[in-house]
């Protein structure tokens, strides 16, 4: 038995797999998001702790003899958070999560102090990123930045808790700006621009290799027969790409997760940064991911629900499972500021076309259509950086929606491919890392696609009227608005 474990946002979600890649059991605890200014976005570490000790406590309850055969544990995690230790590896404040823009004027002192960071890392600074908080803190709460004597991901974070060892994955620690993406090693150049060293980062090792055992004590609390041994694990997105079995050239996928990527692994890198493409170390060794990244997806779709006061799957069940035209109203998905293509932290989202007309599956619909137009967009410069996307694959809650896959289809105007479970890719993805480190099995023999459900083909008279509507929803973006 392999357990996959994926921290996210909004909740922590846990699934058994079997020999046979099978869940057989999985669990889930929500996750709660602080925001204590405008584009600020803080969560406490110990809610990543309670909630995963909550799901493996209630498998223990229910399915004591699958959770005592486990033998490899695979973490997956949101990722950018800087999550900051002191002497005692106890967190000195709350960790600033992958949304918060709050660090856009140390973005620009970062390239300056360090000229190399684009060619290095891939990547544009943007304030999602972890280095960029990190500069913000020693300007603005220099007493926790001189107390800070180790910088975590969230996951590795929860891995410092189930292990006692600071180890972090290549995938995740490349959407730091400290990584040398090439290389797969720490930029001591990186690091020294922030005022740094190696002393204060995790031990890196791949997604699929061996990191740590789990504690006795822990191994003892959930009956497992003997300590598990814990994976590298992965960011987010590559978990989710290990999920469906997208560790090849070209198998490109959409996540519809709290945030929204358009993504694609590539065996080298190819780095677009002025375009706001990120790039990524795959959770597979000679890998990487080439990215267009939205910052809020799904979560449009709970914003709404939360303003109109209903349910998600009430709003969505009158749209029924495909549009019929595009909706009269017109939908910015910003609500957290932007990445691809804007790099606009303090840009806002927009509702625009509004009528005495305008009912309530109008609004819903211009949700939905905002964030795949976003995607568009992701789209189009991944184009530009020579990457030409055919067909995609569905991950994340948001792949849930028929309605909304039909939506994403016609906009791109490309096939879109549904799984039975593909909200729980990351978690799954996971515990194929999990199995990896312990079984040693190659990765193409584990990492196999799961079947596909269902496929989503754009339909021509529609496509053709999205592709006319895209340019119009381009123009209502204003920097900073």
């Amino acid at each position: 038995m392999y357990l996959g474990i994926d921290l996210g946002t909004s909740a922590v979600k846990t699934v058994l797999v079997d020999g046979a890649q099978r869940v057989v059991a999985s669990g889930s605890r929500a996750l709660t998001v602080a925001s204590p200014r405008s584009g600020y976005s803080e969560q406490d570490p110990a809610q990543w702790i309670d909630a995963t000790f909550a799901t493996l406590d209630a498998l223990k309850a229910d399915h004591p003899a699958e959770l005592a055969a486990v033998e490899g544990i695979g973490l997956s995690g949101q990722m950018h958070g800087a999550t900051l230790l002191d002497a005692d590896w106890k967190p000195l404040r709350p960790c600033i999560l992958w949304n918060d823009g709050r660090s856009a004027t140390e973005c620009g002192e970062l390239e300056q102090r360090w000229p190399a960071l684009r060619a290095t890392t891939g990547n544009k600074a943007m304030p999602g990123f972890t280095a960029p908080k990190l500069l913000w803190v020693a300007r603005h709460e220099p007493e926790i930045f001189a107390a800070t004597r180790l910088v975590l991901l969230p996951k590795a974070y929860l891995r410092l808790v189930l292990t006692g060892e600071a180890i972090e994955d290549i995938s995740d620690a490349s959407g730091t700006l400290w990584l040398d993406a090439a290389r797969r090693d720490w930029s001591d150049a990186a690091l020294d621009a922030t005022g740094l060293s190696r002393r204060q980062m995790p031990r890196l090792v791949e997604g699929c290799a061996p990191a740590a055992q789990l504690s006795r004590e822990l191994a003892q609390r959930w009956g497992m027969r003997k300590r598990p041994m814990i994976a590298g694990g992965a960011g987010d997105n590559p978990a989710g790409a290990v999920g469906i079995g997208a560790i090849g050239s070209g198998a490109a996928f959409v996540s519809l997760g709290t945030s929204g990527a358009l993504l694609v692994p590539t065996p080298t890198i190819a780095a677009n940064p002025e375009r706001a493409v990120h790039t990524f170390c795959h959770a597979v060794p000679g890998m990487w991911i080439q990215a267009g990244a939205i910052l809020s997806a799904a979560s449009c779709l709970a914003w709404i629900a939360r303003l109109l006061r209903a349910p998600e799957a009430e709003l969505l069940a009158p749209l029924g499972t495909h549009p019929q035209a595009p909706s009269p109203v017109s939908f910015l998905p910003y609500l957290s500021g932007e990445r691809t293509p804007h790099d606009d932290p303090d840009v806002r989202g927009m509702l625009d076309g509004l009528s005495h007309g305008t009912d309530r599956d109008a609004i819903v619909q211009a949700v939905l259509e905002g964030v795949a137009f976003a995607l568009a967009d992701c789209r189009d410069v991944l184009a530009d950086s020579g990457i030409a996307i055919t067909a995609v694959d569905a991950i994340g809650g948001g792949s849930r929606s028929r309605f909304w896959l039909s939506v994403l289809a016609n906009v791109l105007d490309i096939p879109v491919h549904r799984f039975a479970d593909g909200e729980t890719g990351a978690a799954f993805g996971a515990a194929r890392l999990g199995r990896l480190a312990v079984t040693g099995e190659a990765i193409e023999a584990v990492c196999t696609a799961p079947q596909r459900v269902e496929t989503f083909a754009p339909d021509r008279a529609l496509a053709q009227a999205y592709a006319e509507r895209l340019p119009k929803w381009r123009s209502l973006y204003r920097p900073g608005y």
